[in-house]
């Protein structure tokens, strides 16, 4: 048995079937078959059901899977400690970033990293804090920047940035007066809501609730500059963290500080695979983040 007849297997199981995994691997079909079959020769059982172009695992195939990944997964980071001997002069880092906040919080950290790290290859993922989460626990990233999930031992994580939210109004709406609104008096407002892959939107929703109100949804998006282009265009509120809503407020754009509970916040951790190593490149980008951290709060 061979980690690359295990990489193969895997491939098949995730790609649904051997002319998919060949594509990806990009090695013949007829390669893809003869690996598995030698995997199923060493191992003295049959790891799929054929039926015709479609493959089905077995009983036994659904316990090799999930051995597959952990020694794949553990032959990965064995590959991770070794290539630490270059003292980063050669790497990769599978980083994930939010989407919501990239241009304020990341770009010019990424462009530092990149300066100090030039022979680091990074591979950016960007989506909501459930997609990051679940691209760390797959490995297919080693860090990503997600709300600190306080409450979940599945990850280690390191905090980032604590903001508080601002509420973005059209500038003709009853309440753009102020210099502040409280999240209750917003109870007839539609909300412009995110993705449903943000953790923002659940925090949103419990936020009303304990206020005592469900919010109205006006619309979606996992683009802030486009939600603001709602509110300008009258269809509603956006709660946007105030490091995000400072770049983003337009004249037709009224911001207001957000009084409302203190679990409505937008706290940015990097989270990792409990117990997973961590490249060097992996902990360069978290002492970087360290470095330009000032008491929780990213400037």
């Amino acid at each position: 048995m061979e980690f690359k007849q295990l990489r193969t297997f895997v491939e098949v199981v995730r790609h649904g079937g051997f002319t998919q995994a060949a594509q990806h691997l990009h090695i013949s079909q007829s390669a893809v078959s003869k690996q598995v079959a030698q995997l199923e020769h060493s191992l003295s059982t049959t790891l799929f059901d054929r039926f015709g172009s479609h493959v089905r695992l077995t009983a036994a195939g659904q316990v090799v899977l999930q051995r597959a990944e952990g020694m794949l997964r553990l032959h990965k980071e064995l590959l991770s400690e070794l290539d630490d001997l270059s003292h980063l002069e050669r790497g990769e880092l599978k980083l994930g970033l939010p989407l919501l906040g990239g241009n304020a919080l990341f770009a010019n950290l990424f462009a530092e990293y990149r300066r100090r790290y030039p022979n680091i290859q990074v591979q950016l993922l960007e989506g909501g804090s459930l997609n990051i989460e679940q691209a760390v626990l797959s490995g297919e990233l080693e860090l990503g920047g997600s709300l600190t999930p306080k409450n979940n031992q599945a990850f280690s994580w390191q905090p980032f940035c604590d903001e508080p939210l601002d509420a973005l109004l059209p500038a003709n709406h009853p309440l753009a007066e102020g210099g502040s609104v409280r999240l209750e008096q917003l109870a007839e407002t539609p909300f412009l809501l995110y993705q449903r892959s943000f953790v923002l939107n659940d925090r949103v929703v419990q936020a009303c609730q304990q206020m005592g109100f469900t919010p109205k949804e006006g619309g979606r998006s996992g683009q802030s500059d486009f939600l603001v282009a709602l509110v300008a265009a009258g269809q509603g509120v956006v709660l946007l963290p105030s490091v995000v809503a400072r770049e983003l407020v337009r004249p037709d754009v009224i911001r207001l500080k957000l009084i409302a509970p203190d679990t409505l916040r937008w706290d940015i951790a990097f989270i990792w695979r409990e117990g997973a190593y961590l490249s060097r490149a992996a902990q360069a980008w978290l002492e970087l983040l360290r470095e330009r951290s000032i008491t929780g709060s990213v400037l």
